[in-house]
């Protein structure tokens, strides 16, 4: 089985068995998209969005599929509001990318609101910003008081993860990958597919 098939397998699994997990259904959209099977793609983003409907790049990926699909409306739609969404929390990459969508589609570019000295170059009040795609904790985010793992991996999880999310990571989706994908983290196989979607998942890859 090629590699891509093999992966898009695994995580479909993984939104089967638990269809409350948003991290099977977006990267199985990713893994979708990368193939070109769009429909499916969309179908996936679609419910993520539903789970985490603060994901704001979601909807970046899910406005892309939309408007290579033709669907010219619908992509309008969804990068709409999902600049909405990402002008809210910060997020400015997924934002300003589906700005550049819009304007593509024929559109004209939403304006963002005005910045605060808070919110300059994307930092939160606190001054810490967490880069794991679809975050909850926006402005409220806390930095973990020191890394994780004492490793260079460690190390990027507190320069650019949040506590919460790092917690969230460890009590709950950890032990879904690990249950879902039945791995054997005992084995170089299972301990290097945990790691990859680890960093998958808190937006180190």
């Amino acid at each position: 089985m090629h590699l891509l098939d093999e992966r898009i397998a695994q995580f479909r699994k993984m939104a089967n068995d638990d269809p409350d997990n948003e991290l099977g259904h977006y990267r199985l959209g990713q893994l979708l998209q990368e193939a070109g099977r769009l429909e499916e793609a969309v179908q996936a983003y679609r419910r993520t969005l539903e789970l985490s409907p603060q994901f704001s790049k979601v909807y970046q990926l899910l406005g892309e599929c939309l408007k290579q699909l033709g669907q010219r409306a619908d992509a309008i739609k969804v990068l709409r509001e999902g600049f909405a969404v990402a002008d809210e929390r910060g997020d400015y990459v997924p934002r300003d990318a589906m700005s550049k969508l819009l304007v593509e589609l024929g559109e004209p570019a939403p304006v963002p609101r005005p910045t605060t000295p808070a919110s300059t170059a994307g930092q939160a009040v606190g001054g810490f910003r967490c880069r794991r795609p679809g975050c909850y904790m926006g402005q409220r985010a806390r930095q973990l008081p020191k890394a994780p793992l004492p490793d260079d991996i460690g190390q990027k999880i507190f320069e650019n993860v949040c506590a919460e999310c790092w917690n969230y990571w460890l009590r709950d989706l950890s032990i879904k990958v690990i249950n879902e994908m039945r791995l054997d983290l005992s084995t170089a196989q299972g301990a290097e597919i945990y790691d990859q979607i680890m960093r998958e998942t808190l937006g180190l890859s």
